[in-house]
Protein backbone atom coordinates (compact mmCIF):
# COMPACT_ATOMS: atom_id res chain seq x y z
CA UNK A 1 0.00 0.00 0.00
CA UNK A 2 1.32 3.41 -0.81
CA UNK A 3 1.65 5.72 2.42
CA UNK A 4 2.26 8.99 3.12
CA UNK A 5 4.45 10.31 6.07
CA UNK A 6 4.83 14.16 5.36
CA UNK A 7 7.51 15.38 8.12
CA UNK A 8 5.40 18.32 8.96
CA UNK A 9 2.34 16.21 9.88
CA UNK A 10 4.42 15.32 13.59
CA UNK A 11 6.29 18.94 13.69
CA UNK A 12 4.73 21.16 16.29
CA UNK A 13 5.78 23.65 18.08
CA UNK A 14 7.20 23.14 21.25
CA UNK A 15 5.14 22.17 24.14
CA UNK A 16 4.93 25.19 26.68
CA UNK A 17 7.24 25.07 29.86
CA UNK A 18 5.74 25.11 33.07
CA UNK A 19 6.58 23.81 36.87
CA UNK A 20 4.10 21.73 39.00
CA UNK A 21 4.77 25.16 41.31
CA UNK A 22 2.75 27.27 38.30
CA UNK A 23 0.77 24.87 38.26
CA UNK A 24 -0.45 24.96 41.56
CA UNK A 25 -0.08 28.63 41.52
CA UNK A 26 -2.44 29.52 38.75
CA UNK A 27 -5.04 27.18 40.56
CA UNK A 28 -4.81 29.02 43.90
CA UNK A 29 -7.92 30.40 45.16
CA UNK A 30 -9.70 29.17 42.13
CA UNK A 31 -9.71 30.60 38.71
CA UNK A 32 -13.01 32.81 38.78
CA UNK A 33 -14.53 35.45 40.15
CA UNK A 34 -17.81 37.80 39.96
CA UNK A 35 -17.42 41.27 39.16
CA UNK A 36 -20.46 43.80 39.13
CA UNK A 37 -21.93 45.34 36.36
CA UNK A 38 -22.23 48.45 37.65
CA UNK A 39 -20.76 49.86 41.00
CA UNK A 40 -22.35 50.48 44.12
CA UNK A 41 -20.46 53.28 45.07
CA UNK A 42 -23.36 55.46 47.21
CA UNK A 43 -26.52 55.22 48.61
CA UNK A 44 -28.31 55.58 45.77
CA UNK A 45 -26.35 52.69 43.72
CA UNK A 46 -27.24 50.37 47.03
CA UNK A 47 -31.15 51.90 46.35
CA UNK A 48 -31.47 50.73 42.79
CA UNK A 49 -29.29 47.66 43.23
CA UNK A 50 -31.17 46.22 46.12
CA UNK A 51 -33.76 47.54 48.21
CA UNK A 52 -36.45 49.28 47.56
CA UNK A 53 -35.38 49.61 43.75
CA UNK A 54 -35.10 45.42 42.96
CA UNK A 55 -38.82 45.21 44.00
CA UNK A 56 -39.67 47.07 40.89
CA UNK A 57 -37.94 44.72 38.86
CA UNK A 58 -39.43 41.63 40.99
CA UNK A 59 -42.34 42.31 40.26
CA UNK A 60 -42.20 43.09 36.53
CA UNK A 61 -40.90 39.48 36.22
CA UNK A 62 -43.68 38.13 38.42
CA UNK A 63 -45.96 40.20 35.83
CA UNK A 64 -44.07 38.91 33.04
CA UNK A 65 -41.70 36.18 33.06
CA UNK A 66 -39.47 37.44 30.07
CA UNK A 67 -38.43 40.93 31.63
CA UNK A 68 -35.78 38.27 33.17
CA UNK A 69 -33.97 37.38 29.88
CA UNK A 70 -33.54 41.90 29.79
CA UNK A 71 -33.22 42.55 33.39
CA UNK A 72 -31.32 39.27 35.13
CA UNK A 73 -28.57 37.73 34.17
CA UNK A 74 -29.83 33.94 33.91
CA UNK A 75 -30.62 34.14 30.09
CA UNK A 76 -26.99 34.86 29.46
CA UNK A 77 -25.29 32.18 32.20
CA UNK A 78 -24.37 28.49 31.53
CA UNK A 79 -24.76 25.83 34.40
CA UNK A 80 -21.41 23.08 34.29
CA UNK A 81 -22.80 20.45 35.83
CA UNK A 82 -20.62 17.36 36.59
CA UNK A 83 -20.76 14.18 39.08
CA UNK A 84 -16.97 13.82 38.88
CA UNK A 85 -17.02 10.17 37.10
CA UNK A 86 -15.40 10.76 33.80
CA UNK A 87 -12.76 13.77 34.52
CA UNK A 88 -10.33 14.22 31.74
CA UNK A 89 -8.24 10.62 31.38
CA UNK A 90 -8.64 10.39 35.23
CA UNK A 91 -11.90 8.90 35.90
CA UNK A 92 -14.10 8.26 38.45
CA UNK A 93 -12.42 10.80 40.92
CA UNK A 94 -15.45 12.15 42.65
CA UNK A 95 -16.74 15.87 42.43
CA UNK A 96 -14.34 17.87 44.72
CA UNK A 97 -11.76 16.87 42.71
CA UNK A 98 -13.37 17.75 39.37
CA UNK A 99 -14.41 21.43 40.44
CA UNK A 100 -10.80 22.64 38.94
CA UNK A 101 -12.24 21.16 35.48
CA UNK A 102 -15.49 22.88 35.90
CA UNK A 103 -13.72 26.12 36.75
CA UNK A 104 -11.66 25.92 33.67
CA UNK A 105 -14.35 24.94 31.58
CA UNK A 106 -16.34 28.59 32.95
CA UNK A 107 -13.25 30.19 32.22
CA UNK A 108 -13.05 29.03 28.35
CA UNK A 109 -16.86 30.04 28.60
CA UNK A 110 -16.07 33.41 29.49
CA UNK A 111 -12.78 33.86 27.32
CA UNK A 112 -13.89 32.71 24.18
CA UNK A 113 -17.49 33.39 24.31
CA UNK A 114 -17.62 35.99 26.56
CA UNK A 115 -20.25 34.11 28.19
CA UNK A 116 -20.44 34.18 32.17
CA UNK A 117 -20.95 29.74 33.70
CA UNK A 118 -21.22 28.39 37.49
CA UNK A 119 -19.36 25.52 37.88
CA UNK A 120 -21.67 23.08 39.93
CA UNK A 121 -20.47 19.65 40.84
CA UNK A 122 -22.70 17.21 42.09
CA UNK A 123 -22.36 14.90 44.87
CA UNK A 124 -24.63 11.98 43.85
CA UNK A 125 -24.22 9.60 40.88
CA UNK A 126 -28.02 8.52 40.67
CA UNK A 127 -29.50 9.35 37.48
CA UNK A 128 -32.87 10.47 38.56
CA UNK A 129 -31.47 12.82 41.68
CA UNK A 130 -29.07 14.06 38.95
CA UNK A 131 -31.76 15.33 36.42
CA UNK A 132 -34.09 16.26 39.14
CA UNK A 133 -31.53 18.40 41.08
CA UNK A 134 -30.95 20.52 37.57
CA UNK A 135 -34.51 20.51 36.77
CA UNK A 136 -34.73 21.99 40.24
CA UNK A 137 -32.14 24.84 39.61
CA UNK A 138 -32.39 25.23 35.98
CA UNK A 139 -34.68 28.60 36.29
CA UNK A 140 -31.20 30.47 37.39
CA UNK A 141 -29.43 29.20 34.08
CA UNK A 142 -30.04 29.96 30.20
CA UNK A 143 -28.22 26.40 29.03
CA UNK A 144 -26.68 23.50 30.90
CA UNK A 145 -23.40 21.92 29.84
CA UNK A 146 -23.19 18.80 31.54
CA UNK A 147 -19.52 17.59 31.64
CA UNK A 148 -17.46 14.82 32.93
CA UNK A 149 -20.66 12.47 33.35
CA UNK A 150 -19.85 8.76 32.89
CA UNK A 151 -21.47 6.49 30.07
CA UNK A 152 -23.97 5.31 29.66
CA UNK A 153 -25.89 7.15 32.29
CA UNK A 154 -24.45 10.12 30.01
CA UNK A 155 -26.84 9.35 27.62
CA UNK A 156 -29.94 9.13 29.31
CA UNK A 157 -29.40 12.32 31.17
CA UNK A 158 -28.81 14.54 28.46
CA UNK A 159 -31.83 13.03 26.88
CA UNK A 160 -34.40 13.83 30.29
CA UNK A 161 -32.77 16.85 30.30
CA UNK A 162 -33.44 17.54 26.72
CA UNK A 163 -37.09 16.79 27.28
CA UNK A 164 -37.69 18.32 30.81
CA UNK A 165 -36.16 21.60 29.75
CA UNK A 166 -37.02 24.92 28.05
CA UNK A 167 -33.38 25.57 27.15
CA UNK A 168 -30.33 24.40 25.16
CA UNK A 169 -28.81 21.23 27.39
CA UNK A 170 -25.18 19.36 26.20
CA UNK A 171 -23.31 17.01 27.08
CA UNK A 172 -19.71 18.73 25.94
CA UNK A 173 -17.75 15.36 25.96
CA UNK A 174 -20.18 13.76 23.42
CA UNK A 175 -21.03 16.63 21.03
CA UNK A 176 -18.34 18.95 21.37
CA UNK A 177 -15.64 16.15 20.44
CA UNK A 178 -18.02 14.97 17.54
CA UNK A 179 -18.21 18.81 16.55
CA UNK A 180 -14.65 18.99 16.00
CA UNK A 181 -13.56 15.58 14.52
CA UNK A 182 -16.32 16.43 11.79
CA UNK A 183 -14.48 19.77 11.42
CA UNK A 184 -10.93 18.05 11.45
CA UNK A 185 -12.33 15.22 8.75
CA UNK A 186 -14.08 17.84 6.91
CA UNK A 187 -10.91 18.99 5.58
CA UNK A 188 -8.77 16.06 5.88
CA UNK A 189 -10.58 15.14 3.01
CA UNK A 190 -10.12 17.54 0.86
CA UNK A 191 -6.27 17.05 1.05
CA UNK A 192 -6.40 13.34 0.30
CA UNK A 193 -8.84 13.91 -2.28
CA UNK A 194 -11.03 11.09 -0.89
CA UNK A 195 -15.00 11.52 -1.10
CA UNK A 196 -16.82 11.71 2.36
CA UNK A 197 -19.39 9.75 1.64
CA UNK A 198 -17.49 6.49 0.80
CA UNK A 199 -14.98 6.47 3.26
CA UNK A 200 -14.45 3.46 5.73
CA UNK A 201 -14.32 4.93 9.30
CA UNK A 202 -13.05 2.78 12.61
CA UNK A 203 -14.31 4.31 15.30
CA UNK A 204 -12.03 2.56 18.41
CA UNK A 205 -14.50 3.52 21.86
CA UNK A 206 -17.68 3.60 22.55
CA UNK A 207 -18.47 5.82 25.43
CA UNK A 208 -19.65 9.27 25.69
CA UNK A 209 -17.01 10.58 22.81
CA UNK A 210 -17.25 7.22 20.50
CA UNK A 211 -21.04 7.39 20.17
CA UNK A 212 -21.64 10.98 19.54
CA UNK A 213 -18.76 11.29 17.13
CA UNK A 214 -20.20 7.59 15.19
CA UNK A 215 -23.70 9.42 15.08
CA UNK A 216 -22.89 12.58 13.49
CA UNK A 217 -20.38 10.79 10.84
CA UNK A 218 -23.45 8.82 10.56
CA UNK A 219 -25.85 12.31 10.05
CA UNK A 220 -23.34 13.29 7.31
CA UNK A 221 -23.77 10.12 4.99
CA UNK A 222 -20.92 8.37 6.37
CA UNK A 223 -22.45 4.79 6.64
CA UNK A 224 -18.84 1.92 6.26
CA UNK A 225 -18.47 2.59 10.21
CA UNK A 226 -17.43 0.13 12.49
CA UNK A 227 -17.16 0.66 16.22
CA UNK A 228 -15.25 -0.78 19.25
CA UNK A 229 -15.20 -1.32 22.14
CA UNK A 230 -13.00 -3.26 24.55
CA UNK A 231 -14.18 -6.46 23.74
CA UNK A 232 -14.39 -5.57 20.05
CA UNK A 233 -16.92 -4.66 17.35
CA UNK A 234 -20.10 -3.67 18.64
CA UNK A 235 -22.93 -6.02 18.41
CA UNK A 236 -26.71 -5.48 18.03
CA UNK A 237 -27.29 -9.52 19.62
CA UNK A 238 -30.56 -8.66 22.28
CA UNK A 239 -29.68 -8.93 25.52
CA UNK A 240 -26.36 -6.55 25.81
CA UNK A 241 -25.58 -4.32 29.17
CA UNK A 242 -25.30 -0.80 27.09
CA UNK A 243 -28.78 -0.40 24.93
CA UNK A 244 -27.01 2.40 23.54
CA UNK A 245 -24.20 0.41 21.84
CA UNK A 246 -26.83 -2.42 20.41
CA UNK A 247 -28.68 0.86 18.69
CA UNK A 248 -25.79 1.91 17.30
CA UNK A 249 -24.31 -1.10 16.30
CA UNK A 250 -27.57 -1.93 14.50
CA UNK A 251 -27.05 1.15 12.34
CA UNK A 252 -23.00 0.52 11.93
CA UNK A 253 -20.71 -2.27 10.35
CA UNK A 254 -22.55 -2.64 6.74
CA UNK A 255 -20.00 -5.46 5.62
CA UNK A 256 -20.41 -7.46 9.06
CA UNK A 257 -16.69 -7.28 10.05
CA UNK A 258 -16.00 -9.40 12.99
CA UNK A 259 -13.06 -9.66 15.35
CA UNK A 260 -11.13 -6.78 16.60
CA UNK A 261 -8.92 -3.56 15.94
CA UNK A 262 -7.02 -5.75 13.88
CA UNK A 263 -9.47 -6.96 11.60
CA UNK A 264 -11.52 -3.92 11.10
CA UNK A 265 -8.15 -1.34 10.16
CA UNK A 266 -7.58 -3.62 7.21
CA UNK A 267 -8.15 -0.87 4.13
CA UNK A 268 -9.29 1.72 6.71
CA UNK A 269 -9.48 5.07 5.33
CA UNK A 270 -9.80 6.58 8.80
CA UNK A 271 -9.44 5.53 12.44
CA UNK A 272 -10.56 7.54 14.95
CA UNK A 273 -9.34 7.04 18.85
CA UNK A 274 -11.58 7.87 21.69
CA UNK A 275 -10.75 4.69 23.76
CA UNK A 276 -7.16 5.33 25.83
CA UNK A 277 -6.44 2.18 24.47
CA UNK A 278 -3.57 1.47 21.94
CA UNK A 279 -2.80 0.43 18.73
CA UNK A 280 -0.07 -1.61 17.67
CA UNK A 281 2.25 -0.21 14.59
CA UNK A 282 1.78 -3.30 12.61
CA UNK A 283 -1.93 -3.28 12.56
CA UNK A 284 -1.96 0.81 10.92
CA UNK A 285 0.43 -0.89 7.92
CA UNK A 286 -2.92 -2.45 6.77
CA UNK A 287 -4.52 0.65 6.41
CA UNK A 288 -5.87 2.48 3.06
CA UNK A 289 -3.47 4.74 1.30
CA UNK A 290 -3.73 8.19 2.43
CA UNK A 291 -5.05 7.46 5.17
CA UNK A 292 -6.59 9.78 8.46
CA UNK A 293 -5.55 8.68 11.90
CA UNK A 294 -7.05 10.66 14.68
CA UNK A 295 -5.44 9.62 18.01
CA UNK A 296 -7.49 11.33 20.58
CA UNK A 297 -7.08 9.98 24.21
CA UNK A 298 -5.26 12.24 26.56
CA UNK A 299 -2.42 12.49 27.62
CA UNK A 300 -1.26 9.37 25.34
CA UNK A 301 -2.61 9.15 21.96
CA UNK A 302 -3.63 5.52 21.14
CA UNK A 303 -0.46 5.49 19.03
CA UNK A 304 1.93 8.98 19.11
CA UNK A 305 2.34 11.07 16.10
CA UNK A 306 5.40 10.11 14.21
CA UNK A 307 4.31 6.15 14.61
CA UNK A 308 1.06 6.89 12.71
CA UNK A 309 2.96 9.63 10.23
CA UNK A 310 4.88 6.38 8.97
CA UNK A 311 1.00 4.56 7.47
CA UNK A 312 -1.27 7.82 7.26
CA UNK A 313 -0.98 11.56 5.52
CA UNK A 314 -3.12 12.98 7.98
CA UNK A 315 -2.53 13.03 11.89
CA UNK A 316 -4.35 14.55 14.44
CA UNK A 317 -4.31 13.91 18.45
CA UNK A 318 -6.06 16.12 21.39
CA UNK A 319 -2.86 17.54 22.40
CA UNK A 320 -1.65 21.14 22.27
CA UNK A 321 1.80 20.25 21.79
CA UNK A 322 1.44 18.29 18.41
CA UNK A 323 -0.28 19.73 15.16
CA UNK A 324 -3.87 19.61 14.40
CA UNK A 325 -5.01 19.18 17.94
CA UNK A 326 -8.76 18.31 18.49
CA UNK A 327 -9.77 20.22 20.80
CA UNK A 328 -13.26 20.72 22.32
CA UNK A 329 -13.09 24.72 22.81
CA UNK A 330 -12.88 25.22 19.14
CA UNK A 331 -17.33 23.70 19.53
CA UNK A 332 -18.55 25.09 22.55
CA UNK A 333 -18.31 28.24 23.53
CA UNK A 334 -19.59 29.43 20.07
CA UNK A 335 -22.47 26.48 20.38
CA UNK A 336 -23.83 27.89 23.55
CA UNK A 337 -23.25 31.48 22.51
CA UNK A 338 -25.15 30.92 18.93
CA UNK A 339 -27.61 28.87 20.85
CA UNK A 340 -28.13 31.58 23.65
CA UNK A 341 -28.26 34.44 20.83
CA UNK A 342 -30.49 33.12 18.44
CA UNK A 343 -32.99 32.29 22.05
CA UNK A 344 -32.98 28.62 20.70
CA UNK A 345 -34.89 25.62 23.35
CA UNK A 346 -32.68 23.38 22.06
CA UNK A 347 -29.51 22.34 20.38
CA UNK A 348 -29.72 20.07 17.37
CA UNK A 349 -27.91 18.21 15.15
CA UNK A 350 -28.03 20.74 12.19
CA UNK A 351 -26.58 23.17 14.40
CA UNK A 352 -24.44 20.95 15.13
CA UNK A 353 -23.14 20.08 11.73
CA UNK A 354 -22.97 23.88 10.68
CA UNK A 355 -20.92 24.58 13.74
CA UNK A 356 -18.30 22.13 12.31
CA UNK A 357 -18.41 23.44 9.18
CA UNK A 358 -17.59 26.76 10.28
CA UNK A 359 -14.93 25.62 12.11
CA UNK A 360 -13.21 23.99 8.72
CA UNK A 361 -13.91 26.67 6.96
CA UNK A 362 -11.54 29.09 9.17
CA UNK A 363 -8.60 27.29 8.16
CA UNK A 364 -9.21 28.73 4.72
CA UNK A 365 -6.13 29.04 2.29
CA UNK A 366 -3.57 27.71 5.67
CA UNK A 367 -5.17 24.29 5.57
CA UNK A 368 -2.59 21.60 5.04
CA UNK A 369 -1.52 18.06 6.17
CA UNK A 370 -0.43 20.13 9.83
CA UNK A 371 -3.05 22.37 10.04
CA UNK A 372 -6.49 20.91 9.26
CA UNK A 373 -8.44 22.82 12.07
CA UNK A 374 -7.37 26.18 13.91
CA UNK A 375 -5.61 27.10 16.39
CA UNK A 376 -7.78 26.96 20.04
CA UNK A 377 -6.47 30.70 20.61
CA UNK A 378 -7.57 32.00 17.09
CA UNK A 379 -10.75 34.19 18.20
CA UNK A 380 -12.15 34.39 14.81
CA UNK A 381 -13.55 30.22 15.71
CA UNK A 382 -16.46 31.39 18.63
CA UNK A 383 -17.95 34.15 16.44
CA UNK A 384 -17.80 32.17 13.32
CA UNK A 385 -19.66 29.05 15.29
CA UNK A 386 -22.07 31.21 17.19
CA UNK A 387 -22.92 33.02 14.02
CA UNK A 388 -23.56 29.33 11.91
CA UNK A 389 -25.57 28.31 15.04
CA UNK A 390 -27.68 31.26 14.74
CA UNK A 391 -28.06 31.17 11.13
CA UNK A 392 -29.43 27.15 11.27
CA UNK A 393 -31.57 27.88 14.44
CA UNK A 394 -33.37 31.15 12.92
CA UNK A 395 -32.89 30.39 9.46
CA UNK A 396 -31.08 33.17 7.95
CA UNK A 397 -27.34 33.36 6.42
CA UNK A 398 -24.49 33.59 8.73
CA UNK A 399 -22.26 36.73 8.36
Amino acid sequence: MNHASPASAVTGTPAPQFSEEDIFAGHELGKLTVELTRPIASQRDLSIAYTPGVAQVCRAIASDVTVADTHTWASRLVAVISDGTAVLGLGDIGPKASMPVMEGKSALFKTFGDLNSIPIVLDTTDSDEIVETITRIAPSFGAINLEDIAAPRCFDIERRLIEALDIPVMHDDQHGTAVVVLAALFNAVRLVEKDLAQLRVVVSGAGAAGIAVSEILLAVGISDIIVLDSRGVLSAAPGGANPFKADLAGRTNPRDVTGGLREVLVDADVFIGVSGGTVPEDYLATMASDAIIFALSNPDPEVMPDVAARYATIVATGRSDFPNQINNVLAFPGIFRGALDARARRITLAMKIAAARAIADIVGDDLSVGQIVPSPLDPRVAHAVAAAVIAEATGTVAE
